[in-house]
């Protein structure tokens, strides 16, 4: 698919109307044709004026129609996943192969989004009827859905350029739920952004839809994204990225006359607890897989598991020399972009600042943009004295926390905030501890994993990414898994309607089919 480097707004491909830009290959320093359109708040408006066009139409599709419609996205994206892998990876630096199973992803949460449309749970459709007989007052007939939030303006992320970007688990939800989308392409993989936009836009046509159910903008600087939050006609927002870009769309989202949500994915360090037996039993193990896991996409990945806890006990040593050993055996590899890879740098260096000691480092870095991976270590106490050392480095470095006790574990424990994900390493022995520390995690996180590492995750219907502030800007919701649907709908509730004007989620009869919830009963008569 020849690349044109034109937004794609609604049918049309738009060019420029703020200048245009060239993607950057970060291993080389080159930059890569073609040129790409960069626009500004004229082309957020023509996009989300077709968004609220196309959503009365759409948000009302039958569950086969748009499952039909998301497979064909997920057809689109396996016709073009060599040529989409082999782009991506000239722009991020990442491997092809690794690149081609993110693309594959992609596709299956399409799949997966349409068979959660067709089953039609995520509409919760509930029904009190009628009860005239009743005293001292007779119920008329009510019967709630969650139907679609309205358009979605969705932020693409940087570091995994097709699974969360364009044609990422968001658009997928979004889409799912019923409203249509506005994308803002990041600007640091905008030729992978294109191949997905087409996919998607193609589908929307060859379904039949309306244009604006997609479209796809970019621009230069903050202008563009704050035109997409300011827009009186999209309704809700959602953003992987850094806690200050996400912050900074939710404050201004709150300010609209009509305040709308921002479900932003920011910050995580993925704290990992290894509890005493455990590490007597296998701490050489731990400390390998947990530092493979933190190097994985160069460390540039929202779960990387950043932070290792520990008592200073038997297997400690055994631990930290087997990280460490990964860690100096890491070549340097490309980081996603200059401004990552420099933010890492100080990030790195901001840890040493803040009292940590450098354990190991890989090789000396031959390009200029290249993450050096790091190991660290500090004491508990010195942890507990230095906030700094508890914030995310996003870039191949690792911290070990050593701490003098259970006791001492879980005050750490408990000095941390909101997480995406926490682990505990545990053996029999060490079931009365983690029965202590669970709690303590279970406050913090959305997602407790035991005897693993929190990366990769699985999608599937429980799959939760999210937790308190600052891992997200709405714990109640995840943002990866078939639930994420739920940010982008609402309740309505019909009282007293006439059958024929039902939606048929809630009408007579069942028509479609759908589990409901009939007078406190589950049900499908």
């Amino acid at each position: 698919m020849p690349l044109t480097g034109d937004l794609l707004i609604g049918a049309s491909a738009v060019a420029a109307s703020d200048g245009t830009m060239k993607a950057l290959n970060p291993a080389t320093g080159e930059r890569i044709e073609p040129g790409f359109a960069l626009g500004g708040p004229a082309e957020v408006d023509r996009a989300a004026r077709l968004a609220d066009e196309a959503f009365d139409g759409y948000n009302r599709t039958g569950p086969e129609e748009r499952a039909a419609f998301l497979e064909l996205i997920a057809d689109r994206l396996e016709g073009i996943n060599q040529e989409l892998a082999e782009r991506a990876a000239l722009e991020t630096g990442l491997p092809v192969a690794q690149l081609e199973a993110e693309a594959a992803k992609a596709a299956v949460q399409f799949r997966q989004f349409a068979e959660v449309v067709r089953q039609g749970r995520f509409r919760q459709a509930t029904l009190d009827p009628a009860l005239p007989e009743r005293r001292p007052r007779p119920r008329m007939d009510h019967r709630m859905q969650k139907i679609a939030i309205g358009p979605v303006a969705v932020f693409g992320a940087s570091n995994f350029p097709i699974s969360y970007s364009v044609a990422g688990g968001d658009t997928a939800a979004a889409l799912a739920a019923g409203c249509p989308v506005v994308l803002k392409a990041h600007n640091a993989h905008p030729g992978a952004s294109e191949l997905e936009g087409r996919a998607i836009q193609s589908a929307v046509a060859d379904s039949g839809l309306h244009e604006g159910v997609f479209s796809l903008v970019r621009g230069a600087g903050d202008e563009i994204g704050a035109a997409l939050v300011d827009h009186p006609l999209i309704k809700a927002v959602a953003f992987t990225g850094s806690e200050g870009g996400g912050m900074a769309l939710y404050r201004r989202a709150q300010l609209r006359p009509d305040p709308i949500p921002v479900f932003a994915e920011m910050t995580s360090v993925n704290p990992t607890f290894v509890l005493p037996a455990a590490l007597a039993a296998r701490g050489g193990e731990i400390g390998d897989g947990f530092a493979e896991r933190m190097l994985v996409n160069v460390g540039q990945a929202c779960l990387k598991p950043a932070i290792l806890l520990a008592v200073d006990g038997p297997g400690y040593a055994e631990m930290r020399d087997a990280a460490a050993a990964r860690v100096s055996a890491m070549g340097a590899r490309p980081m996603l972009t200059p401004g990552i890879h420099d933010a890492y740098v100080r990030g790195a260096q901001r840890l040493r600042d803040s009292g940590a000691t450098l354990l190991a480092e890989g090789p000396e870095p031959e390009g200029t943009w290249d993450g050096r991976a790091r190991l660290l270590e500090v004491g508990g106490d010195r942890f507990l004295a230095g906030p700094a050392l508890a914030e995310e480095v996003f870039g191949p470095a690792a911290l070990l926390v050593r701490v003098t006790g259970v006791d001492q574990l879980m005050e750490v424990a408990r000095s941390f905030r909101g997480q995406l994900s926490a682990t505990m390493h545990l053996d029999e022995p060490d079931h009365a501890d983690a029965a202590r520390l669970l709690p303590i995690l279970e406050r913090r996180t959305g997602r407790i994993v035991v005897n693993a590492f929190a990366h990769p995750q699985e999608v599937g219907h429980a799959t939760v990414h999210g937790g308190p502030f600052p891992a997200t800007t709405d714990s109640r919701f995840t943002s990866v898994g078939m639930s994420s649907i739920d940010r982008f709908l609402r309740p309505v509730t019909y009282q007293g309607f006439p059958d024929a004007l039902l939606p048929g989620a809630l009408a007579a009869g069942n028509p479609l089919g759908l589990w409901r919830l009939v007078d406190g009963h589950l049900t499908r008569d």
